[in-house]
């Protein structure tokens, strides 16, 4: 298990990698490469803030996933944002105002972290939340978006803000994306991606790789579109069964295997494209990254949990601040009990133990009701 210093060590040297190679894929983009070359000198001093945290103590994961809006202008299959109640309006809880968000930006650019991945829902629906995080610029904020919200108006929005890079989410061809995101989905963010070229916007694409379409998102045919696209990242993800009968789609532990080979055989291929596998690439860090080792969630309310499919949370960042959360006991448990930082053998290590995640955020909420009456 790596954890502590050596973990900050680590991530510090996969983020200064993962920097160098998104500048390697702008090279024929002067406009791109010079933002990313001037990010690259901005995130060598968050490499030095998270160390000398690290030396005092605190362990500053080096990314954030921020879901900042509770709606959505698609019904995707196996959602796991609407099966989590997250999206949807199905309650009446309070969102983070754009005021609470441009606070916790704040707090993370102290710390010196490096990415935040803007979530949801949609996120492009909250416009007033993306253009704060515009005005960080020592942290790249990536953008999961389904795309199809992306006007004129967000095309000058991310052409100005370098540091805001969209990443649209497709399920491999038009087939695939349709069945799940719905008819017309793939055709209106193939228009967008198609845009983002030729404004000369950095953009990637996120795939959720299930048993369905493994074969056909790490084909070289398919990766091939995508460059011609314009695609310079490629997130895959892999699917999480939110719905009890789509196990099915889950990969085992052959399709994995399948999956890192097909992997290291793409980046041979594609040189010019960034591929990032979660969970796969965490299995090189020691397993499970979530509640603070490398990341940790905030939900539109506010919550911090673990990760977006463990949405557990004893604490709120409307009434604590970054520092607090990334000092939770309940994270803390998560992580003595090695559920996060533990063996890995592929999955969402949290998701498939979730009745013991939920045994240790209720006997932490029972030690705290304990000392508060005591």
């Amino acid at each position: 298990m790596i954890g502590g210093k050596d973990l900050t060590q680590y991530l510090n040297q996969g983020v200064e990698k993962l920097v160098a190679d998104i500048i390697k894929s702008t090279f024929q983009n002067p406009k791109e490469t010079k933002f990313l070359l001037d990010y690259q000198s901005k995130n060598k001093k968050n490499l030095q803030l998270r160390s000398n945290f690290e030396v005092k103590g605190l362990h500053v994961p080096a990314f954030l996933i921020s879901s900042i809006s509770d709606t959505c202008n698609l019904f995707c299959k196996g959602c796991y944002a609407r099966i989590n109640g997250i999206c949807g309006n199905q309650n009446s809880r309070e969102l983070l105002t754009a005021d609470e968000w441009t606070e916790i930006f704040s707090q993370a650019t102290t710390l010196g972290v490096s990415f935040n991945l803007l979530a949801g829902g949609e996120p492009l629906m909250r416009r007033d939340v993306i253009e704060a995080a515009a005005k960080f610029p020592g942290i790249l904020s990536a953008i999961f978006t389904n795309g199809i919200l992306i006007d004129n108006t967000f095309m000058n929005l991310f052409d100005q803000y370098r540091n805001l890079v969209p990443i649209i989410s497709i399920e491999g061809g038009k087939q695939k994306t349709d069945a799940r995101r719905g008819s017309g989905a793939f055709e209106k963010t193939e228009a967008v991606m198609k845009r983002l070229n030729q404004e000369g916007i950095l953009f990637g694409t996120s795939i959720t790789i299930t048993t369905d379409n493994l074969e056909e998102v790490t084909s070289q045919q398919f990766l091939s579109q995508l460059i011609i696209s314009g695609c310079k990242l490629v997130f895959f993800v892999e699917y999480v069964p939110f719905e009890p009968n789509t196990r099915h789609l889950l990969l085992g532990s052959e399709e994995r295997k399948i999956l890192d080979t097909q992997l290291n055989n793409l980046r041979m291929v594609f040189p010019e494209m960034l591929f990032l596998s979660f969970p796969g690439d965490e299995k090189e860090m020691g397993g499970c990254l979530a509640a603070g080792r490398g990341f940790f969630h905030i939900n539109p309310y506010g919550d911090a949990e673990p990760c977006p499919f463990s949405p557990y949370s004893d604490c709120s960042l409307k009434n604590h601040t970054l520092v607090e959360v990334l000092q939770s006991p309940f994270f803390k448990k998560l992580q003595d009990e090695k559920l996060v930082g533990g063996e890995h053998d592929g999955g969402c290590a949290l998701f498939e133990h979730e009745s013991i995640v939920k045994a240790c955020l209720y006997s932490q909420i029972n030690f705290n009701n304990k000392v508060s009456t005591s």
